[in-house]
């Protein structure tokens, strides 16, 4: 399973509202500059996250997004599935030989016991302020 740039950098703004929990909202402009990301690929990856109910946007002057549950409560699973669709590193058939379907059922299963068991503020406390300081291998 790969994951894309809009499961990378959907991460990358979770975790950056997940750091800044409480704090009020934050910007994607503020987002993209941190990182060094495009401002308009960030407001393409966050609706989706916000139609999911995961982010919630606050309009006006000082407005931005904040996450809509405690970075406890918000696994990387929960960001993959909006983005990248279901979890799965092949489609498995029913007519596969029984060892290799297995083999993909377990990969799945290990990938999506990781991702679910990883939470925003697991990810969040890795940073140590640096730009880079994360980095996402599945």
């Amino acid at each position: 399973m790969k994951i894309s740039t809009k499961g990378r950098y959907g991460l990358t703004i979770v975790i950056e509202l997940a750091r800044q929990y409480g704090e009020g909202p934050v910007s994607l402009k503020s987002i993209a500059q941190t990182h060094d990301l495009s401002e308009h690929y960030l407001e393409q990856l966050i609706a989706p996250l916000r139609n999911a109910g995961l982010v919630k946007s606050i309009r006006g002057a000082y407005g931005g997004y904040m996450l809509a549950d405690a970075p406890a409560a918000i696994t990387a699973g929960d960001i993959i599935r909006v983005l990248e669709g279901p979890i799965s590193p092949v489609e498995v058939l029913d007519d596969e030989e029984p060892a290799k379907r297995e083999l993909w059922i377990r990969i799945r299963d290990a990938v999506k016991e990781v991702l679910d068991s990883t939470t925003l503020e697991d990810l969040a406390s890795y940073s140590d302020g640096e730009q880079d300081a994360y980095m996402f291998y599945i």
